[in-house]
């Protein structure tokens, strides 16, 4: 027996739901300000349904991350170059981090909101965890680099949405010099061929 189809009003919700708390966390200047009552009532709903159909706030968070990586992440798995798997290792890597820095620029308060979110370690989070491995599996690849796992959390805290935040928002760095940097970090770290 398959899986069971969702409701048509079931369906309605969830969408205005997510536009709701997008709408909501894009305005918001903290994204700590945005509750579930706040999203409940911007999308029409009761409260009720918004915690049956995402359990909680990090539910609701993680929803819309994952509706928004999924092409990224699509492009990651299975795509071509310069983020798909075959791509070679040094010019693979310097994307990945790109593509995580574009994807935390272009919904920076989504992004703090999710590492903020939750209870325990943010390094033990599905998105987290999944770039992490993509990253390690990739310098994995590249000879004599030394520790991939340590090497791949180290780059990915170049990405961390609090320190995007902080550069962006409080020292007012553009997107490109931002990008400009990881890459240059990228660089240092994977060294000549």
């Amino acid at each position: 027996m398959g899986a069971r189809k969702e409701r048509a009003d079931a369906a309605r919700n969830r969408e205005a739901v997510l536009a709701a708390a997008d709408d909501l966390f894009a305005r918001s200047e903290s994204p700590r300000s945005v509750s579930m009552e706040d999203v409940a009532a911007a999308a029409g709903v009761g409260k009720g349904t918004l915690f049956r159909r995402f359990g909680d706030r990090t539910g609701l968070i993680r929803a819309l991350v994952e509706a928004r990586i999924e092409p990224l992440r699509a492009a990651v798995e299975s795509g071509p170059a310069p983020l798909g798997p075959a791509t070679p290792p040094r010019e693979r890597v310097p994307a990945l981090l790109d593509a995580v820095l574009g994807f935390k620029l272009a919904n920076r308060h989504l992004s703090l909101a999710l590492e903020e979110a939750g209870s325990g370690s943010p390094y033990e989070a599905g998105h987290y965890l999944w770039w992490h491995a993509t990253l390690r599996q990739t310098l994995e690849r590249i000879p004599g680099l030394g520790d991939s796992g340590f090497t791949a959390h180290a780059l990915l805290a170049a990405t961390r949405a609090d320190l995007v935040e902080h550069l962006a928002g409080e020292e007012g760095m553009t997107g490109e010099q931002l990008r400009a940097h990881v890459a240059a970090l990228a660089a240092k770290v994977l060294g000549s061929p």
